[in-house]
């Protein structure tokens, strides 16, 4: 059941909220200021948006089996969740050091405010309004069932996973 929520985590916060976010209003926004997808910093982030989707499906794949106490498919699950968490470890560095800074070099404080808005429409219209809180609570759940001691979404004075400034 914990595997289960957290795939649920993973495909409609981290990806679905975060992802979509960065997909649909970040990357476009930066590629309109001169960086450049195919050699640069979003076309990274798209590359791993998508092997973390390839991660997450063998993950999904593996499940049932594991289970049921099926050691290959419990070993394919962990080996899945083992590559995704060093993935999303290294992609949120990346994000935090590389991405996030670049964009803020460039971003007026109305570039900023455009972004913000568009990450709350993002949140209220294709997400859905309270959803975002229901994930993080659901994190806060499974990381006191897990006795993983969970750390801060969103930082002081940003959106949504870091976004903004």
């Amino acid at each position: 059941q914990a595997a289960d929520k957290m795939l649920d985590f993973l495909r409609n916060f981290a990806d679905h909220c975060h992802h979509a976010k960065e997909e649909n209003h970040l990357f476009p926004w930066m590629e309109r200021h001169g960086f450049s997808r195919q050699f640069g910093p979003t076309g990274v982030m798209l590359r791993e948006h998508t092997l973390g989707r390839h991660y997450m499906q063998q993950m999904a794949a593996a499940l049932p089996g594991a289970s049921h106490g099926v050691s290959t498919d419990a070993q394919a699950f962990a080996e899945a969740a083992r590559s995704y968490v060093r993935l999303l470890r290294e992609h949120i560095h990346k994000e935090d050091h590389c991405l996030f800074t670049m964009a803020a070099q460039v971003a007026t404080a109305e570039d900023d405010n455009e972004l913000m808005e568009a990450y709350a429409r993002t949140e209220v219209h294709d997400i859905g309004a309270g959803v975002h809180e229901r994930y993080v609570a659901l994190a806060d759940e499974l990381a006191q069932q897990l006795g993983v001691v969970p750390r801060a979404v969103a930082h002081a004075g940003q959106a949504c996973c870091g976004h903004g400034r």
